[in-house]
């Protein structure tokens, strides 16, 4: 796949900053009757919100740390995706980096600032 042909466009994961993850699940799911996916214990809760899914973490850094979320954007390949772009000046957290496992399947992450310093993210799940 050639880097002209890589572009964000789907958006597969938002995230909501919380303190307390186990009081935020209970909110989430027993308050407002979402459906929980799976917990990645002891920082992430995972909902479905139709096919997109809701992450409600507690902030992985200080500068994560506001009351925004973050939009994570699915790619395919996320190794090549991180070399298009660098390719094309964007500037990288860092490496994509394996956050999940369950089972067989793994779920990548890279975050990448937009000019205005708001963090975005790629996300991949691969076997």
């Amino acid at each position: 796949m050639s880097s002209e042909a890589i572009g964000l466009s789907s958006i597969g994961q938002i995230a909501v900053n919380v303190h307390d993850l186990e009081r935020a699940v209970a909110y989430y799911r027993d308050a407002l009757g979402m459906q929980l996916l799976f917990q990645a214990p002891p920082k992430m809760a995972f909902f479905n919100c139709d096919g997109i899914r809701l992450m409600l973490s507690l902030p992985e850094k200080p500068e994560f740390d506001h009351p925004s979320s973050i939009l994570y954007f699915r790619v395919d390949d996320i190794h090549a995706a991180h070399e298009a772009f660098t390719e094309r000046g964007v500037a990288f957290e860092g490496p994509p980096h394996m956050v999940h496992k369950a089972g067989t399947t793994e779920l990548w992450m890279a975050f990448l600032r937009d000019p205005e310093g708001n963090v975005l993210a790629m996300m991949s799940e691969r076997e």
